[in-house]
């Protein structure tokens, strides 16, 4: 049985159909405005899942992503459990199937941060809940619909504008490229090479409509764009040799203060953790074109559509 058979999960951007992703971003600017004023702990004044409980499955370390389904889900009326991978006897070897068969027994939803996207497709077709990509190594759509909430509340509508992504094509970059797909912007991609987004999922993309440029340095993607978008170069977890070999290939992409000035007045944009003089100077994430705690505090609110689309209650 293929996942289209299955609930109404949220594993990439690329399964929405068109104009999803749009209601989405109108769904979470309604629900954040609706908000105004109100204290963090406050609950929505529609409830609309109260009674319900969402499990949150933890394979990686999680600041923005913990705190934004839990918020969003109390917001909303709802329950969260959080499980770690070292509290469940999937940290045992429990297989993810029958992971999948107890957590629907239990929970209206299910949410995965993990490594594999094989781990996250694999829960989702065994479940009979909907099931949510938190982050796999392949893509980070939540972040995304948090990210263009953020540039559309600093920079107005999307259409015709220009993004530029800057160093590594890893999964919020691919998340980006799915993303252009769904709604009208301009996607700049400048990155090393060996860190490149793979041609094939560009080529899809673009065959659904979307305007990506491979551009071949960082200056040539900022001009004009309203927006400079960054990741960390290195994890923590990346062997020291390998860490020294990667920031040598992104260091032509750090985002400075001259590229942001190559821009149309360009918001900058992040996912965090961020790394100071590394990806980024001191000076451009922490001077007054940086909009990455906007977009940490739009994770709920983003997370909050989604859930609610989910459910079929979007």
């Amino acid at each position: 049985m293929s996942l289209a058979d299955h609930h109404n999960h949220f594993l990439d951007l690329a399964d929405l159909a068109d104009g999803q992703l749009r209601q989405l971003l109108d769904a979470a600017a309604t629900r954040k405005a609706a908000r105004m004023g109100l204290p963090k702990g406050t609950v929505d004044q529609d409830a609309p899942l109260a009674g319900h409980l969402l499990a949150m499955v933890f394979e990686k370390p999680s600041t923005r992503t913990r705190l934004s389904f839990d918020m969003g889900m109390r917001q909303l009326g709802g329950q969260t459990v959080i499980l770690n991978q070292s509290d469940m006897q999937l940290g045992r070897g429990e297989s993810i199937a029958d992971t999948a068969q107890v957590l629907s027994r239990f929970a209206d939803m299910a949410m995965l941060r993990t490594g594999p996207h094989e781990t996250l497709c694999d829960l989702a077709a065994h479940a009979h809940v909907p099931v949510i990509n938190g982050l796999t190594a392949y893509s980070h759509p939540c972040q995304i619909v948090a990210d263009l909430m953020t540039f559309e509340e600093h920079k107005g509508a999307l259409a015709g504008q220009k993004l530029a992504w800057l160093g590594d094509g890893n999964n919020v970059a691919l998340s980006f490229v799915h993303a252009a797909a769904q709604v009208d912007f301009e996607l700049a991609l400048a990155t090393p090479n060996d860190f490149s987004i793979a041609d094939d999922e560009i080529a899809m993309a673009r065959d659904k409509g979307a305007k990506i440029t491979v551009c071949a340095s960082a200056e040539e993607a900022a001009q004009g764009a309203a927006a400079l978008i960054t990741d960390c170069w290195v994890s923590m977890s990346d062997d020291p040799q390998e860490a020294e070999a990667r920031a040598q290939a992104f260091r032509p992409y750090q985002v400075t203060q001259s590229l942001m000035d190559m821009g149309d007045d360009p918001i900058f944009m992040h996912c965090l953790p961020a790394y100071r003089d590394s990806e980024v100077t001191g000076e451009v994430i922490d001077g007054p074109r940086s909009v990455v705690f906007d977009e940490a505090e739009n994770r709920a609110h983003a997370q909050k559509a989604i859930m609610l689309h989910c459910l079929g209650r979007g």
